[in-house]
């Protein structure tokens, strides 16, 4: 009998009525596989990638994409050419918050030009060809045609933190975006009002001393344990006022931590139910701030706090669940309707005052211990501008 010869695992021979086919077998396809920016766009909805492409701008809405004075860092172009215009042609990139102090237009101007291989989800942003959730970034190795001779980042690969939380909502815009965010936060552990005093404590806490807690608007460090009624104490802010929409101290708006703050009482009491705005006299106990007959003005260090706040009230309490329906409108004087202004100057101190570590670690706390829901507008302060314009 003949000794039966195998083919080489590489090659399978198959002959079928005659004809015979070749089959090259092939290793399998790494996890993430590398595709050029017109493949991406090409694949939309597919599993994750590395796209490599020349850096070209920032998008800022479906069909446009700056090239100068770049509003944040929270998103970037690639295209195959350095000199594409055609947004047709072009990958939306979303930058989540662990790459944006390397990756970001605003921080890294000299990344324009650059070539960068991007790993994440191939999956619309902006409403557009994208690519979202990225798990790494690298400059390639080298300055491409079109460059400028700014030190770009480091051409390590970095991770980020997942972006899970929010995954329903990437790449969505106007009310797709609202609604879907809206979504999100809804689902949450709700506190009473008792139960918020030793909230704040933890999400307050002082950085540099932890048996004090921060008061919002002085910025005075103070004792946890001064919680109460006396004039020197403090107490539990409502930055949403909670006669705008009559919803008191009940459960759900009247105890959603991701508005309450620790106060001075004195402090509190000149704020008492009145819009934010600019100007006024100064407020004794709080350097800084300022009010008037119907505004108050907070000092700097916070004033993006109290507006991502505010953004959050509206965007979480929409009348759906027994509460008023809340609104954020560009008026003062609003009284006990359920808005609260004044809208084009709350969405001013977002831009200028952008969320610090302290605001950061807050939200931290807020979901990982008390209502497992966070403040988007402080995990994505892009998106007070894509909910409001």
């Amino acid at each position: 009998m003949p000794v039966r010869r195998w083919k080489p695992l590489s090659l399978l021979v198959a002959t079928v009525v005659g004809v015979v086919v070749t089959l090259q077998l092939t290793t399998s396809a790494t996890a993430a596989t590398q595709l050029t920016v017109a493949q991406a766009i090409a694949q939309q909805g597919t599993a994750s990638a590395t796209v490599r492409g020349y850096v070209v701008g920032q998008p800022t809405a479906t069909t446009t994409v700056v090239r100068s004075n770049f509003p944040n860092d929270y998103a970037l172009a690639l295209a195959d050419s350095a000199a594409e215009t055609n947004t047709s042609k072009i990958l939306y990139v979303q930058i989540t918050t662990g790459f944006r102090a390397q990756y970001g237009l605003q921080s890294n101007p000299g990344l324009m030009g650059k070539q960068l291989d991007v790993t994440g989800k191939l999956a619309a942003y902006f409403s557009h060809a994208g690519l979202t959730s990225p798990t790494a970034f690298a400059v390639v190795t080298g300055t491409p045609p079109g460059s400028t001779t700014t030190t770009a980042p480091p051409t390590t690969t970095t991770s980020a933190p997942s972006d899970s939380y929010y995954q329903n909502a990437l790449g969505k815009t106007g009310a797709a975006l609202r609604s879907a965010l809206h979504q999100i936060i809804s689902t949450n552990t709700k506190l009473s009002y008792d139960q918020v005093w030793d909230a704040l404590k933890a999400t307050d806490e002082d950085p540099a001393n932890p048996n004090n807690v921060i008061l919002v608007y002085s910025g005075r460090s103070q004792s946890k344990s001064t919680n109460g009624g006396g004039v020197n104490d403090w107490n539990r802010e409502h930055v949403w006022a909670k006669s705008h929409g009559d919803f008191g101290t009940a459960t759900g708006p009247g105890t959603d931590l991701h508005h309450l703050r620790p106060e001075d009482v004195t402090v509190n009491s000149d704020r008492g139910n009145k819009d934010f705005d600019m100007g006024g006299t100064p407020v004794s106990e709080a350097q800084g701030s300022y009010t008037d007959a119907d505004s108050f003005e907070p000092r700097n260090a916070v004033k993006g706090d109290v507006a991502r706040m505010i953004f959050y009230m509206a965007l979480r309490y929409d009348g759906g669940d027994g509460f008023a329906d809340l609104e954020v409108d560009d008026t003062v004087n609003n009284g006990t309707a359920p808005y609260i202004g004044r809208l084009s100057v709350l969405k001013q101190w977002s831009q200028q005052d952008p969320p610090d570590a302290f605001e950061k670690r807050r939200n931290q706390v807020i979901f990982d211990t008390y209502q497992h829901n966070r403040n988007p507008f402080i995990d994505h302060p892009e998106w007070v501008s894509a909910l409001w314009g």
